[in-house]
């Protein structure tokens, strides 16, 4: 550890990664110092051998994904254990609006892709001890319990090795998740609405092949998703996420195996064959929450720490990475003109930037959420024939698509 860093990262899950990710390839050249700070203990350093679990979490990374990695150099690593959504299936369960996306039509190899959280957080964590990563230190495990902002650099106590240590920064960067201690220490509020819900998560394995198709289905329950994954173990595999009301989040969670799937198939239907077996069962309770301040002067916030939102189609990480590689981007080019990483007018810049993507994704996602919530006959029959008609309109299916995959904005080049 290093008495003063140009930028320290608070949280080394997929977006503090992510973020230590994009700024490597132009740290050498524009000599940045980074420090990546996590709770956790670094895995040892591996040659990428992957072991996968058949009930690993995982996350959808739109298409537009695809380019801002390739910026960090990791894209060929990562596609190694990738699973490709070629074609997307939307439903209004018991009415009878559909739309259907194919990858081929929009001249695309892919929608998107699903990534298990394992593998994409051992790929960020291997580049980052790469020979060439020598501008990272990643110090683990270690708390930052708490920053003192002062008028050129930010002061930070940070507890490693059950010792209290103080280093000093331009830039901090909190990316420590939606429960973020020391957001609320910084004194950052947030404003958050519950959506009366839990998301169930599950891996299923149906009798047949996924080939490619991601499911969204809405119900008069809240939507399911199944996403395509790798198989594993000679067993298919799909990732579910169900949504359900608060208080039958537990009965859902008490069911055996059996009546599980008896149950999923009751929600979901047979659209992606019979459901043979399912995997552990996790949930966790869904709300829109967006922090009142993401930057301040010599501080920024990304990730869950500033903003969540409903997993309706898959938008959250992609949001996040977004806002990472826009940060990284505005560093960079700070940088170049000698200006400070921390300083406020290049953090609001970047805010600034980033402010309209955010509104526009939460936006959309709660909307649609509630526009699928609402069982009145009228607001459902005007869903169902906007559906149909979004399915038989090519310019428009194409517009949608465009926006769902992230190729609507131009993309950051990190240099």
């Amino acid at each position: 550890m290093k008495q003063h860093y140009d930028i320290v990262i608070v949280g080394g899950g997929m977006v503090g990664a992510s973020l230590a990710c994009a700024l490597l390839p132009a740290s050498e050249q524009l000599d940045l110092n980074i420090a990546v700070i996590e709770a956790f203990p670094m895995p040892e350093a591996s040659e990428l051998i992957y072991q996968p679990s058949y009930d690993s979490r995982a996350t959808a990374l739109a298409y537009g994904a695809r380019t801002l990695y390739e910026l960090m150099g990791i894209w060929d690593t990562l596609r190694e254990h990738l699973s490709p959504i070629e074609h997307i299936h939307v439903s209004d369960r018991g009415r009878f609006g559909a739309t259907r996306l194919h990858a081929e039509d929009e001249h695309v190899s892919a929608l998107g892709y699903v990534v298990e959280n394992h593998w994409l957080g051992r790929v960020l964590l291997d580049r980052l001890q790469q020979p060439d990563a020598g501008r990272v230190d990643f110090i683990c495990p270690a708390e930052v319990m708490d920053i003192q902002p002062g008028a050129k650099q930010m002061g930070l106590n940070v507890k490693h090795n059950d010792e209290m240590q103080q280093l000093t920064a331009e830039l901090v960067v909190m990316a420590d998740g939606g429960r973020s201690e020391l957001r609320e220490r910084m004194g950052i509020g947030y404003q958050q609405a519950s959506y009366g819900q839990h998301a169930v998560i599950a891996n299923v394995s149906p009798d047949r092949s996924h080939e490619g198709v991601a499911y969204e289905r809405f119900t008069d329950s809240g939507p399911m998703a199944l996403l395509p994954l790798e198989d594993e173990g000679g067993q298919h595999r799909c990732g579910l996420v169900w949504t359900v009301p608060d208080d039958r989040v537990e009965e859902i969670l008490a069911l055996d195996d059996d009546a599980f799937i008896e149950r999923l198939h009751e929600r979901f239907g047979y659209r992606a064959g019979c459901f043979v077996h399912v995997g552990e069962r996790h949930a966790y309770p869904l709300k829109l929450a967006v922090a009142d301040e993401q930057v301040r002067a010599g501080l920024a916030v990304l990730g869950n720490a500033a903003h969540a939102l409903h997993p309706i189609a898959g938008q959250g990480y992609n949001l996040a990475l977004r806002g990472v590689v826009a940060l990284a981007d505005q560093i960079i080019g700070a940088r170049k003109q000698g200006i400070s990483v921390g300083d406020l007018g290049v953090l609001q810049a970047f805010y600034e930037q980033q402010s309209y993507d955010q509104q526009r994704t939460i936006g959309l996602s709660d909307q649609v959420m509630k526009l699928f919530s609402n069982n009145n006959p009228l607001c459902a029959f005007g869903r169902d024939l906007g559906l149909q008609l979004l399915d038989i309109c090519p310019p428009a299916k194409t517009v949608f698509a465009r926006g769902a995959m992230g190729l609507d904005m131009p993309a950051p080049d990190l240099k």
